[in-house]
């Protein structure tokens, strides 16, 4: 493993290169100066890194490992990032030690927009921005392995025809999106959200517009003679990125010397998430239920296990897997908790 602060649980992340989302959580990790490892994992299925060694059927990635804590869905891993990596234990001191920075002006007493940003980046850079763009993913020329696995997460066949036949309205789409950023960086600020560094605003809209210029069909649309403020705040955070990754080393390990580090290390005490009673009758669900939790949008292969914590964000539940048990994360939001185990056509 990296070297690592005394009584810092190891980091894993399980990621494959090409995956946006695990680009937001390398940069997310640059961005607070984590040690950590990487194991590279298939972009289809099957994972047997997750399934067989550690009992997790999640399919998405990426999925990040703190100790015995596995966290499923990028919205979760960043905020377990934030809560266990604390500024308090010195992470990331030229970003004010968060990926919630204070804002600028704020006086005397530093305040941060931590729920704003929050809902920024998944509700729309995310839910909204991301779309249009994978639209342009040149599924024409992908292997058939790669689009019957992503037919079977997004629940039906993927029709290439009417995707490439969409692609210019796609676009369109994606400048508008790109006029409202603009208007956002008009008054000169240096970042997204007005704070006093990058912040998961930044991260989040970076991992995606850089993603986008990966695509031929795309490559034209951040005109920097268009939106010169985007194109430039887009460089400013990819220099800065780049400049704080001596700071947070990795390693490659193999899915079983990583399945080992995570099922022998310390998990997190389960008090802070808690268990609010209102919410599990709610949901029909008790302490220590056989339980199946899963995407509620796409690859909604369910994971199960024993409930250990519930609150209005997230749900813990424990798995075993071949390598032996862990803790296993998942957001609240977007995801369904539901008694018992799966029925056979899930």
């Amino acid at each position: 493993m990296p070297p690592a602060k005394s009584n810092t649980p190891p980091v894993v992340l399980y990621h494959y290169d090409a995956s946006p989302f695990a680009d937001k959580i390398r940069n997310v990790l640059v961005l607070k100066r984590i040690p950590h490892s990487r194991v590279e994992v298939s972009y289809i299925l099957p994972r047997p890194e997750l399934s067989d060694l550690l009992g997790i059927s999640y399919r998405r990635i990426p999925v990040l490992a703190i100790g015995n804590d596995v966290y499923c869905d990028t919205s979760i891993i960043t905020a377990a990032l934030e809560r266990r990596f604390p500024a308090t234990k010195g992470y990331s001191p030229s970003a004010r030690g968060t990926i919630f920075p204070p804002r600028n002006g704020g006086g005397k007493v530093a305040k941060s927009d931590k729920a704003f940003i929050t809902a920024f980046a998944k509700y729309y850079i995310e839910d909204q921005i991301f779309p249009p763009a994978a639209g342009h993913v040149p599924y024409e020329k992908m292997p058939a392995d790669f689009l019957q696995d992503r037919s079977q997460m997004s629940g039906g066949p993927i029709d290439v025809k009417a995707l490439v036949a969409r692609r210019d309205e796609a676009k369109s789409t994606l400048a508008s999106h790109l006029a409202l950023l603009e208007e956002q960086l008009g008054d000169g600020r240096e970042w997204l959200a007005d704070t006093a560094g990058p912040s998961l605003a930044d991260v989040s809209a970076h991992f995606l517009l850089v993603w986008t210029t990966k695509f031929r069909t795309l490559r034209d649309l951040i005109d920097p003679n268009v939106f010169a403020k985007v194109a430039s705040w887009l460089s400013r955070m990819s220099a800065f990125l780049e400049s704080q990754k001596v700071f947070a080393p990795f390693e490659k390990i193999n899915a079983d010397a990583a399945a080992k580090t995570i099922v022998s290390a310390q998990s997190e005490d389960l008090s802070v998430v808690g268990f609010v009673d209102v919410e599990a009758r709610r949901l029909d669900v008790k302490l220590g239920d056989t339980v199946s939790v899963a995407p509620k949008d796409t690859g909604r292969i369910p994971t199960t296990g024993k409930l250990l914590a519930l609150n209005r964000e997230e749900v813990v539940i424990e798995t075993v897997g071949s390598a032996g048990t862990v803790h296993c994360h998942f957001p609240r939001l977007g995801f369904s908790v539901k008694a018992g185990q799966p029925s056979a056509k899930l």
